[in-house]
């Protein structure tokens, strides 16, 4: 099989994986105000669900610009990360792996470095890979944004809770490999509260932006755990 038809094989459970949480924000988005068409044009310049979520939730609070920008950087510093790592394996010539890591997202990152090459993975590869989950992504946000006015309202309500379920579900398989990934999220939890209790001018853009940026600094000092062979 080439690599480009493995990538889109590779690539079609996440694009179903997609379809129910892009669906939902697609009615979240119109719930914020944005038309069909400004909240799919989101998915497909942005396409980074959890920062997706989150833009939306601040722009409900009448969040500045700016604090939308900064907290969706903060959030999608890890794709540093996972770019570096996956250049390292990557066939491909700086300028293809520059364009191609418009595609990187947890679930393809995943999946590539579990791929069967386990020290290179080829462009086409990868290619097929990112654009089947991509188009997964913003044809469901699309059909969400489409049809919300035909869900019942009393569906929709519930909705709402679908950012705190996802990052959830991100957090708790973590938590329970690490107690330092623990302590971090309880901790940045408690900063984020105590922080707008005692500052109560400032928007929750800027909280989250001050607790994420406080959190991950002790988290640096924080012992790490030692590797068992």
């Amino acid at each position: 099989m080439g690599e480009l038809r493995l990538g889109i094989k590779d690539g079609l459970p996440i694009a179903i994986g997609y379809l129910p949480i892009a669906l939902t924000f697609g009615i979240l988005s119109i719930q914020a105000g944005l038309n069909p068409f400004e909240a799919t044009g989101m998915s497909i310049w942005v396409f980074a669900g959890a920062s997706q979520f989150i833009a939306i939730n601040l722009l409900q609070s009448h969040a500045q610009i700016l604090e939308i920008v900064l907290t969706t950087f903060i959030l999608n510093l890890r794709h540093l990360l996972m770019s570096t790592s996956l250049s390292r394996k990557l066939q491909a010539t700086p300028l293809i792996s520059s364009l191609l890591s418009f595609g990187i997202t947890d679930e393809t990152f995943v999946v590539a470095s579990m791929s069967e090459e386990k020290f290179n993975i080829g462009g086409k590869y990868f290619l097929g890979l990112a654009t089947t989950a991509y188009v997964g992504w913003v044809i469901g946000t699309f059909i969400g944004s489409l049809f919300s006015q035909m869900i019942p309202a009393s569906l929709t309500a519930g909705m709402g809770i679908a950012l705190y379920v996802m990052f959830i579900g991100l957090l708790v398989p973590s938590m329970k490999k690490s107690w330092q990934i623990t302590f971090i999220a309880i901790f940045s939890g408690l900063m984020n509260w105590i922080i707008s209790m005692v500052f109560t001018s400032l928007s929750s853009g800027w909280t989250i932006i001050i607790a994420t940026l406080i959190a991950t600094t002790v988290g640096a000092f924080l012992p790490q755990e030692e590797e068992i062979i």
